[in-house]
């Protein structure tokens, strides 16, 4: 029987390992700055084109590579930074397996022009799926300058299941802006399809962040720092009010490493208990300084998820380093002890005697049925007593109860297949309608009580409404008469572009004002009272974690986070023809039932629920 077990050849097992390393045009990105970074580079320029599907450029003003050391930098398993495996447990570079250029390799065309400061000649490098074809001198600055085209040219499967062009650039600005709020002693630019997009200075920590994200953001921040024995913490928490529910910008980062951790998130999270609403999250830019010999970050393939020796203990102060940083500046609820201007109590003094009871003042001989009824009447009046008689006009049989407008406890009781059937219930309803509890809408019907939750059937209303306006091109916008300012962090900007064409169909009217910075000069009809700012960031932020590569998809979630924002909250009065103007046009809703989220809006309470509750 012959042999049936192989090693497998070096460019097959690249392939393989390039899987794990590089799954999109954002970790060659990802990969390439953070060589940079170790080489020493003070200023990184990355430049894209078809969201990298065409090329990726990343040139840096580091150190640089010799001539062998370029060569042997695509050998996989070849690195600078490990010679004994002891060095595994005391690393605080980014790169160190030796895996980033090889895998690399593997799947695209990769051109290397370097040079190191000793050298008077540079190298030009070219390889193409494992496989040197090219090598001679340059003329070149000292550093590196990578080019990287036509990524997964040789496993068209992968290329295949790339996602859209701007689902894949705002993956590499994610993965981009990990890396440089780490560090905001090196400077960095980023272009996509020649326009620049980042172009961050050298500066402090804190106005890393304010490049990155926007100067509103800066106002939102409060610092945060410890030092320990087990761990150093530094960064800065967002204040309670700059809690979004979509969003929100949060990050760990460890000796210099972006790293996901759920276990820390909820430390920092449990410090906003009662401060923010349930739901809405926070930003956070939380740096720790760690004993590398206490964590592992070789765990997962690109290393984001990282384990600690004592996360219990880090948690503890983590969490105590938020509430301390709340607590010094005052932005946790406080209660006001200061007596000024607020009347004294006296402290009781036994040796006064005992304190008199408070006596009350009665009359004991009233009797209130010694007055005759027609005494009582004659105070009334006669303009009074004949008001009486209008409370009882028009209650015929059924007339009591239709004074009320409600909805129903048997969710799903109009069909939706029959429309015929709407429009009866909708006529035999009362004209009159009773609003419980700023809640819920009743109104008497044929078959008992009917019972609508205002916000529900309201949101279901405007929903069914800007659907139609995005869908027929036909959304009404209305002027602002004072624009606001919007301003995007660049990828919010990428999806934002995406989406302009679904939101001037709804009625939004944006313009570029640059820098990320749009002016809303108007909205769609019927938005009076919302946030404009708020709600477009909450729609963009949507977008964003939804993708966007769906046209129809969009419309339903800009039309869904519209309704909600603009539908008549719980607790506001309505008059008699508001909650006639919502029982008549939701009976029009294709869907009568149900909000648009699933859960119901309308249900009945029959009329022989009604008569049980009284034998």
């Amino acid at each position: 029987m012959s042999d049936i077990i192989q090693l497998l050849p070096d460019s097959v097992a690249n392939q393989i390992a390039a899987g794990e390393v590089i799954q999109r045009p954002a970790s060659v990105v990802k990969e390439l700055v953070e060589n940079s970074v170790d080489a020493g580079a003070k200023k990184i320029s990355v430049l894209v084109t078809d969201a990298g599907r065409t090329s990726i450029q990343v040139i840096d003003d580091g150190k640089g590579m010799s001539e062998t050391d370029a060569r042997m930098s695509f050998e996989r398993h070849a690195t600078s930074k490990i010679r004994k495996a002891d060095d595994l447990f005391a690393l605080r570079t980014m790169g160190f397996r030796g895996e980033a250029l090889a895998s690399i390799a593997a799947v695209a065309q990769v051109e290397l022009r370097t040079r190191t400061a000793a050298d008077e000649i540079g190298t030009h490098l070219s390889v193409a799926g494992s496989k040197v074809t090219g090598q001679e001198p340059v003329s070149c600055p000292v550093g590196s300058n990578f080019s990287v085209e036509n990524i997964f040219y040789n496993v068209p499967a992968r290329r295949k299941f790339l996602k859209s062009n701007t689902t894949e650039l705002n993956n590499i600005l994610t993965a981009f802006e990990r890396i440089a709020l780490v560090y905001p002693e090196i400077a960095f630019t980023f272009h996509s399809n020649g326009a620049e997009i980042f172009n961050l200075r050298c500066g402090s920590l804190r106005q890393r962040i304010a490049d990155v994200f926007g100067k509103k953001l800066n106002q939102d921040l409060l610092p945060v720092g410890v030092e320990t024995s087990v761990c150093n913490i530094k960064g800065f928490v967002g204040k309670p009010e700059a809690a979004r529910k979509k969003g929100s910008h949060q990050y760990f980062f460890v000796n210099g490493r972006y790293m996901k951790h759920p276990y820390f998130h909820k430390a920092v999270m449990s410090a906003y208990e009662r401060l923010v609403p349930v739901g809405e999250q926070v930003p956070y830019f939380i740096y720790f300084d760690v004993n590398p010999e206490d964590i592992d970050v070789n765990i997962h393939p690109t290393k984001t998820e990282i384990k600690f020796e004592n996360e219990q203990t880090v948690w503890q102060i983590l969490t105590a380093a938020v509430k301390d940083s709340l607590g010094r500046f005052n932005d946790v609820p406080s209660i006001d002890f200061d007596t000024e201007g607020r009347p004294d109590i006296p402290v009781f003094d036994p040796g006064n005697g005992e304190a008199s009871a408070p006596k009350l003042n009665f009359n004991p001989e009233y009797n209130p049925f010694k007055q005759s009824s027609a005494q009582v009447m004659s105070k009334l009046g006669r303009t009074q007593t004949g008001s009486w008689e209008k409370l009882y006009e028009g209650l015929d049989d059924g007339g009591a109860a239709g004074s009320l407008d409600t909805a129903g406890t048997d969710v799903g009781i109009f069909p939706l297949d029959d429309g015929g059937q709407g429009g009866t219930v909708a006529d035999e309803k009362s004209p009159a309608h009773y609003q419980y509890k700023g809640k819920y809408i009743m109104t008497a019907v044929k078959s008992g009580l009917m019972i609508i939750d205002q916000h529900r059937a309201h949101t279901r209303i405007l929903y069914e409404k800007y659907l139609a306006q995005a869908a027929g091109h036909s959304g009404h916008s209305q002027q602002m008469l004072f624009p606001e300012m919007a301003q995007f962090t660049p990828a919010e900007t990428v999806v934002l572009q995406k989406i302009m064409p679904e939101l001037s169909n709804l009625g939004f009217e944006l313009s570029p004002m640059g820098g990320g910075s749009y002016s809303v000069n108007g909205v769609p009809a019927g938005l009076e009272g919302v946030d404009y700012v708020k709600l477009l960031k909450d729609m963009v932020g949507e977008a964003a974690e939804t993708g966007t590569s769906v046209a129809d998809g969009v419309k339903r979630k800009l039309a869904l986070q519209l309704a909600r924002s603009a539908a008549v909250p719980y607790g506001q009065v309505l008059s008699n023809a508001e909650m006639e103007n919502i029982v008549n046009q939701l009976f029009i809703c294709s869907n009568v039932n149900y909000a648009p989220d699933g859960t119901p809006a309308v249900c009945v309470l029959k009329q022989q629920d009604i008569e049980r509750l009284f034998n």
